[in-house]
C-alpha cells in the first residue's frame, strides 16, 4: 500500500475502526496508550493527514474554535485583539485546532445560533465581556462550551481566563498613596464592561481604606483610545482640584494622558504622575516613552495562548465546563511615578 492513504485505508491496515484511529490521532485519553504509538507510527510511515470531513464524521467534532466580533468594527485594526488573536492561534495550531473568526451581520444571537445550526465551531470563546452578559447562557442553551476572557455575572457555570484588574489597581492607588498622592484620577475604559469595574473597585476601596475621597470629577470612563484618554484628562486637570497623578486603563489612554497633561504646560512625573494597564502589545513600548512609564502589566499574547489551551481541553473533555483563572499582574515601577510637589 503506498503512501498518502486515508482514514479508512489507515483503519484497514491497522485492523482497527476508523473512530478509534481518529480519537487516537487527537490524544484522547479513552485509547490506550499502546494503541495511539501504533497510529502514530503508522501515521508517520504513510504521510497520513486527516481529512477534515472524515475527522468531523469520526469524531463529531470540527476541529475549529469560534470568536464573533461585530460587523461595525474592524477589530484587525485593534492592537489589542490582535494580539490576543496572535496567541490564540498560535497556541490552538499546536493543538491542531483552527480559530474561526467571524463577524456578526445581524445580531450576536442569530450568528451564535448559525454556528450552532452549521456544527461551524466545537467551542467560542467570549471577549470584552459586559457585567452581565447575555451570551453566556445563549451558548450554554445552544449547547457550545465557551470560555470568556473576562469575566461576567453569570449563574451558568463556564470557563474564564482574567487578570486580577481590581487588585491590579488597588495596588497601583497605594503605590500613588504611598508616595504621598491624595487626588488620584482614573482614566477608566467602558463602564460596562466588566473589568472597568473591577478596576474602579480597585482604585476606590484604595482610596476610601486611606481615609481619601474618590469624587466623581476624578473618574473617568470611556473606550480606551488616545482622544478619549486625552479628553477625560483634560477634564479633570481643568477641575478646581486637579489630580496629582492618574491612572489609565490602556497604554491607548495613557497616550492620550500624556498629551493633555503636556498641553497644560505640566510635566509628567515632576508635576502628575502617570500610571498605565501595560498589555504587552507590540506597537507601543510604556519603557520606550518620555519619562518611561510605570505599569500593571499582564501579556495578553499570553491570555490568548491560555484561552485556546483551555478550549481545547474543554473540548477534548480534559477540563471542567467551569474552569476558571485569574492571574496576577505585575507592578512596574518606573519615573512616570514620583512623590507630588504638594502633598
Amino acid at each position: 500500500m503506498g503512501p498518502c492513504m486515508n482514514l479508512k485505508e489507515l483503519a484497514r491496515h491497522l485492523g482497527l475502526s476508523q473512530s478509534t484511529v481518529s480519537r487516537a490521532l487527537n490524544g484522547y485519553q479513552d485509547v490506550s496508550s499502546d494503541t495511539r504509538e501504533r497510529v502514530f507510527a503508522a501515521a508517520r510511515r504513510f504521510d497520513y493527514s486527516p481529512n477534515a470531513s472524515a475527522h468531523r464524521l469520526a469524531t463529531g467534532h470540527s476541529g475549529a474554535i469560534g470568536i464573533v466580533f461585530p460587523s461595525d468594527k474592524d477589530p484587525l485594526l485593534d492592537p489589542l485583539f490582535t494580539d490576543f488573536l496572535s496567541g490564540l492561534t498560535n497556541s490552538a495550531a499546536r493543538r491542531q485546532m483552527d480559530i474561526l473568526v467571524s463577524a456578526s451581520l445581524d445580531t450576536a444571537e442569530a450568528s451564535y445560533r448559525r454556528l450552532a445550526q452549521r456544527g461551524s465551531v466545537d467551542a467560542v470563546v467570549l471577549s470584552s465581556p459586559l457585567v452581565e452578559d447575555a451570551r453566556v447562557p445563549l451558548l450554554d442553551k445552544l449547547g457550545i462550551p465557551c470560555v470568556v476572557h473576562g469575566r461576567t455575572r453569570s449563574p451558568r457555570p463556564h470557563a474564564f481566563l482574567d487578570i486580577d484588574n481590581e487588585g491590579a489597581f488597588r495596588q497601583a492607588a497605594e503605590l500613588l498613596i504611598g508616595l504621598g498622592h491624595r487626588r488620584i484620577g482614573l482614566v477608566n475604559g467602558d463602564a460596562r464592561q466588566a473589568f472597568a469595574v473591577h478596576r474602579e473597585t480597585g482604585w476606590r476601596s484604595a482610596l476610601l481604606n486611606a481615609g481619601l475621597e474618590a469624587p466623581d470629577v476624578l473618574n473617568g470612563s470611556d473606550i480606551m483610545t488616545d482622544e478619549a484618554g486625552y479628553r477625560l484628562t483634560a477634564g479633570m486637570l481643568a477641575a478646581p482640584t486637579p489630580p496629582t497623578a492618574v491612572i489609565c486603563s490602556s497604554i491607548f489612554s495613557a497616550v492620550g494622558a500624556c498629551r493633555a497633561i503636556r498641553d497644560r504646560g505640566l510635566t509628567i512625573g515632576s508635576d502628575i504622575s502617570v500610571i498605565a494597564h501595560d498589555d504587552g502589545i507590540t506597537s507601543i513600548r510604556p519603557e520606550a516613552h518620555h519619562p518611561p512609564l510605570t505599569t500593571t502589566f499582564s501579556s495578553i499574547h499570553r491570555a490568548g495562548e491560555r484561552i485556546a489551551e483551555i478550549a481545547a481541553d474543554l473540548i477534548e473533555g480534559k477540563a471542567p465546563a467551569d474552569c476558571q483563572e485569574v492571574w496576577p499582574v505585575d507592578l512596574i515601577f518606573r519615573d512616570s511615578t514620583r512623590p507630588p510637589k504638594r502633598p
